[in-house]
């Protein structure tokens, strides 16, 4: 509801400033989730997301068209716990936040930023600041369900590392229980430890099991495959062809009566132009100096063309036909990530954008990659990306639209490739995995939300787990005094719900977890649950840990 700037404010409050879908997920999480209190500022309650954010419980709106002292002021910033900036313009998220800290030292802040090397440089100006990124908070799972390979991550949970993998990659004895999403679009489901999950959460080995960098595995592979994208093309032939003319003519002269030395003496001046004529000489010395002679007048205009053709793009010259790689649709700011996590894993992409000044082009061309220029949505430009012959495609532009006709028409060209796409509809994403096969939908705002959200809240979620659309988190929650579960029992945690699972407790006067508790064990005040859980699940286990 849009309230008045007098309106007083709860001193237990949070501040999203933004109204876009990333704003929107944020306010969701913490209001319906979490329960909290959160007061928004936004340029209009009437565009964006702002009728949306408008319509969520508990929600007090602030009409501001700038991020100034007076906006904060009226929002209670003085009093409030954190503060979310989720612009996609970073010097104004910047300049914000150095606002809000005059106000409020104590202030907890988490920038969104576009740029990660300046998200880096702008922590040590703050006394308790946190920047993420959406979008490389989301690209893991748009990487992972490109490769149909769970996200390559582990967290520290007390005195242990877990991770995400198959049921099959999982050590004998290291599954702690199944994960698998809900046909109908809802929440994941925590299943048994012998359950029949695709995936598993487990205790991680000691080495990670998907190492982030592979490249220096495949530095002779990347080499090789850079020379055949110089030198395997028209210019490419007709410099072999010169080559192969040339070490004619030194055979030629090497059969006559001559050194070593001489032959690679003349060799260079027929080269070169400067052949001496000379009738007594032998037929093989006459036509060897014709053909060397001859071959003077195409080395210079093919030098000069194989030097300019290595200093422009792959899509400009006729580079080889590559096979089961990844198209990358897109190349805006989440193309970016999801291109370098790609090429960290030593995978082969074609790159394609309507738009020759994307973001992620200049990374692409950088690194010898191939980039169609055309609109992703056209045959002929998924043709000439190699559609017919590529594992995945990954559509990631910023309209619904594009992605969504960009994958029905990659589907009909070639119906064994994996195609995952961008869409922020979860109604229609459940849909068309329902109802295409092959075809995974995933929403940015979505995926990157949680941690936004439980960055607010000072750590409590250690990690979020991408499952399908949504998210598992795993948590840290404190029993305070006199709450519900303060004397329950362990099995009473789980409550008969497969949304939550209890990972270990560590009693308030232990240092160490214990992560086989008795099931008939009495929770007190201060003991520590790690909990791996749904968002619905963990708003439970909190409310219920909550002093009373």
């Amino acid at each position: 509801m849009l309230t008045d700037p007098g309106t007083s404010t709860s001193s237990d409050h949070l501040i999203v400033c933004g109204a876009d879908a990333l704003a929107l997920r944020i306010v969701e999480e913490l209001t319906i989730r979490y329960g909290e209190e959160v007061t928004v500022i936004l340029p209009s309650a009437q565009r964006d997301q702002g009728p949306m954010i408008a319509r969520l419980p508990g929600v007090r709106l602030i009409e501001r068209a700038e991020l100034d002292h007076r906006a904060f002021l009226a929002a209670g910033l003085r009093t409030a716990r954190a503060l979310a900036l989720v612009s996609q313009n970073d010097l104004t998220n910047l300049h914000a936040a150095l606002r809000a800290q005059e106000l409020n030292e104590d202030l907890r802040i988490i920038i969104a930023s576009v740029n990660a090397g300046l998200g880096d440089r702008i922590v040590p100006f703050f006394a308790d600041c946190l920047v993420l990124s959406e979008s490389g908070l989301a690209a893991p799972s748009f990487v992972a369900a490109a490769l149909d390979k769970p996200e390559s991550s582990q967290v520290a949970v007390a005195d242990r590392r877990l991770q995400v993998v198959t049921r099959d990659e999982a050590e004998p004895g290291s599954v702690i229980c199944g994960l698998s999403s809900d046909p109908g679009g809802g929440s994941p489901r925590l299943e048994p430890e012998d359950g029949s999950s695709k995936l598993v959460l487990a205790v991680a080995e000691d080495r990670p099991r998907y190492p982030v960098a592979q490249r220096p595995q495949h530095a002779l592979r990347d080499t090789t495959r850079k020379l055949r994208m110089v030198f395997w093309n028209r210019l490419g032939i007709a410099a072999g062809c010169v080559a192969a003319i040339t070490v004619i003519g030194f055979v030629l002269l090497r059969i006559s009566p001559h050194t070593w030395s001489d032959t690679l003496y003349l060799t260079a001046l027929d080269t070169g132009g400067d052949a001496v004529t000379d009738t007594s000489l032998r037929a093989p010395e006459k036509f060897a100096q014709f053909l060397l002679t001859s071959v003077n007048i195409a080395i210079m205009p093919l030098a000069t063309a194989l030097i300019l053709s290595s200093r422009l793009p792959v899509r400009d010259r006729g580079g080889r036909q590559v096979t089961n790689h990844v198209i990358l649709a897109g190349l805006g700011n989440v193309g970016t990530q999801i291109l370098r996590q790609l090429r960290d894993m030593g995978m082969d992409v074609v790159c394609v954008d309507k738009d020759e000044n994307a973001a992620g082009v200049p990374l692409a061309r950088r690194q010898g990659i191939k980039v169609v220029i055309g609109e992703t949505h056209r045959e002929e430009t998924l043709q000439d990306a190699g559609i017919s012959t590529c594992q995945a495609l990954i559509s990631v532009t910023s309209s619904d639209t594009v992605n969504l006709e960009t994958a029905l028409l990659a589907r009909a060209l070639a119906d064994q490739a994996r195609i995952v796409l961008r869409l922020y509809d979860d109604d229609l994403a459940n849909r068309i995995d329902k109802h295409i096969s092959k075809t995974i939908s995933r929403s940015v705002s979505y995926l990157a939300a949680p941690q936004f959200a439980a960055a607010m809240l000072e750590h409590e979620v250690l990690r979020t787990i991408p499952v399908g659309r949504h998210v598992l988190l795993i948590a840290k929650v404190t029993v305070g005094a006199h709450a519900e579960l303060a004397g329950a029992q362990i099995a009473e945690v789980h409550d008969g719900n497969d949304n939550v699972r209890l990972l270990a407790l560590q009693q308030w006067d232990q240092a160490a977890a214990d992560w086989s508790p008795d099931p008939n064990a009495t929770i007190g005040a201060g003991d520590i649950l790690f909990v791996l859980a749904s968002r619905t699940g963990l708003a439970r286990v909190r409310a219920r840990s909550r002093p009373q």
